[in-house]
């Protein structure tokens, strides 16, 4: 009879324990996010399912924008910030707008790749991890008789001549990781040629990252360059689609931190434990969602093929990737990345393609007038007029923040802009300009 009581005391305890929890809790928790609903929403629904008393406001904004809302708002904050970034972490932390939390899951991977999960000073924490490709729509690589790519290289070669997307990185925390891998995968003079060599190719530079997988879903152009749940879960929905992860890339995590001052504090901790905890990390293999799990025993319960970066060790291999480099110089890079391709993509595509056709036509008959023509052609559409020491000297990078609309750069970043545009327009020009002498080169 006392083993029944004692028993049946544990079960009542068990079963009371979420509702004691909840009761400790406030009843609201504001997120900022730069994540889409496809999941946002199930996290919301679920995490409110086990604490009824709690109402979650979801409230999505870029990184950049979020960064920006975040330091407008210090004295009344969101809660929760919630995103993919590694430096958009450590631009709050650096800033003081973070509190430190230490999350007490178990099983978690200290490690995704040679990547802390964690922040190793305990302002935000790793829930899941992710790596940057290549999203093909395969219906419109056969219509378009299209190889499919594997490298970045591949995106560089003239048959991808206006099939291929991009989303600007000073509007979309996840290509800015993307741009930010290639430098640090490739080195700051190849990266920027590779970067500059497929800018000539694309067709689109988005000013939202859903819609690079938004159009490749539909065919309105056939390759993305996305972060990999972007591919995943659009093939896991159905859509004609592959991903691809180039070996250059990286595997590092999605944060969530708590915000400093933030108004439901236990609330935001509950967040963060329900994001690791073992139910949390079983809705990333929703085939909505499609992130990498941190907790390593949750990839028994995901499907055939799922990416497994503790399994899998070429994922992120060669490039270890430095998240204090990457926040030195976000701005700035942001800013370079729009003179030179989003803003002036017209110019770079003119210049690629008249390459493209003079080698094309030229062929091994070209001489040695025409091939120097074509040599020089290249190092001007392919070169960045700032070295990796000046971009991340923090008396030029420092200079640089992120625009509001409708306002104007003001002292040395107006500078460095101006003149950051004015060398794309007349490297362009003159690019082609070679490129197109090289076709009567004697």
């Amino acid at each position: 009879m006392k083993l029944s009581r004692t028993l049946l005391l544990a079960a009542i305890c068990a079963l009371s324990a979420p509702a004691a929890v909840a009761q400790e809790l406030e009843n609201k928790l504001v997120i900022v996010t730069s994540f889409s609903k496809d999941l946002t929403t199930p996290f919301a629904q679920a995490f409110q399912k086990k604490y009824p008393g709690v109402q979650v406001e979801i409230q999505n904004r870029n990184t950049a924008a979020a960064i920006a809302f975040i330091r407008e708002t210090k004295s009344s904050p969101p809660d929760i910030f919630w995103a993919s970034s590694p430096d958009a972490f450590e631009v709050l932390k650096k800033n003081s707008m973070l509190t430190k939390y230490q999350a007490k899951a178990q099983g978690i991977a200290s490690k995704v790749g040679s990547y802390p999960v964690h922040d190793p000073a305990g302002y935000y924490t790793g829930f899941a991890a992710s790596g940057y490709g290549i999203m093909f729509n395969t219906r419109y690589m056969r219509a378009n008789n299209l190889p499919a790519p594997k490298e970045w290289d591949d995106l560089k070669k003239p048959v991808y001549f206006g099939h291929v997307g991009i989303s600007a990185p000073s509007r979309s925390g996840t290509t800015h990781l993307t741009v930010e891998t290639i430098l640090q995968g490739e080195g700051w003079d190849k990266g920027w040629a590779t970067l500059l060599e497929m800018g000539g190719n694309f067709t689109q530079v988005s000013d939202r990252s859903f819609g690079v997988p938004d159009a490749v879903n539909s065919g309105q152009y056939g390759l993305g360059i996305v972060i990999d749940f972007f591919g995943l879960s659009a093939k896991a929905s159905g859509f004609p689609v592959e991903f691809v992860y180039p070996s250059v890339t990286t595997i590092v995590p999605a944060n969530v931190g708590i915000i400093a001052n933030a108004s439901h504090p236990k609330a935001a901790e509950a967040f963060v434990e329900f994001l690791l905890s073992d139910e949390g990390q079983q809705i990333l293999l929703d085939p909505k969602i499609q992130r990498l799990p941190v907790r390593a025993t949750t990839y028994a319960k995901a499907p055939a093929g799922y990416p497994n970066p503790f399994t899998d060790k070429s994922l992120g291999a060669k490039v270890n990737f430095n998240a204090d480099l990457s926040e030195g110089r976000y701005e700035l890079l942001n800013s370079l990345f729009d003179r030179l391709i989003t803003f002036r993509l017209k110019e770079l595509n003119a210049a690629w393609k008249a390459i493209q056709d003079a080698e094309k036509t030229l062929g091994a008959n070209a001489n040695a007038a025409a091939k120097k023509l074509l040599a020089d052609a290249r190092k001007l559409a392919s070169s960045a007029p700032i070295t990796e020491k000046e971009a991340s000297n923090p008396t030029i990078s420092g200079a640089f923040h992120e625009m509001k609309k409708g306002e104007k750069p003001v002292g040395r970043q107006a500078e460095f802009e101006e003149r950051w545009d004015s060398y794309a327009v007349k490297s362009y020009a003159e690019a082609k300009a070679l490129a197109e002498k090289a076709l009567t080169a004697k």
